[in-house]
């Protein structure tokens, strides 16, 4: 599952307003029910802060990969953000500034986890990152995440 396939211009933030893992969550989660990507909103959301509360979504890097699986999902979908002072994720080299949100429906076996998973590959290179963070446009943030997918 590409990530390119599920993230597109509406799902796409490059001013987050968030202070805390909690607005983050629900600024990007309100982009995927915009989208018509969620039945139920905060469902969703109780979806993802279940997930959070048993460890971390901070991967390090300036990244947070927060995710949720949830009948409260008509599609899966990536939702980007990006926060220039960062949002504390709890990742273990502080705050993050670049945040994923995945959502995807409950009964998507391990979907989530193939997403994931590609994430990761592609922001493991500095280069992906770097590109992210200077992105200044929708389309900037697309070709980046595009060229690794």
């Amino acid at each position: 599952m590409k990530v390119g396939d599920l993230l597109n211009s509406q799902l796409i933030n490059l001013e987050l307003k968030a202070t805390s893992k909690e607005e983050a969550i629900n600024e990007l989660a309100a982009l995927m029910a915009a989208g018509g990507y969620l039945h139920d909103v905060d469902e969703y959301i109780a979806a993802v802060m279940e997930r959070e509360a048993i460890g971390s979504t901070g991967v390090g890097m300036g990244v947070a990969i927060p995710h949720g699986k949830s009948k409260a999902v008509r599609e899966a979908c990536v939702a980007f953000g990006k926060s220039e002072p960062g949002v504390d994720f709890s990742g273990p080299d502080g705050p993050a500034h670049l945040i994923f949100l995945i959502a995807v429906p409950e009964n998507a076996d391990n979907q989530h986890l193939k997403i994931l998973a590609n994430l990761s590959r592609m922001l493991i290179h500095e280069e992906v990152r770097s590109k992210l963070k200077q992105a200044t446009s929708h389309e900037e943030v697309l070709n980046a995440l595009n060229k690794r997918d």
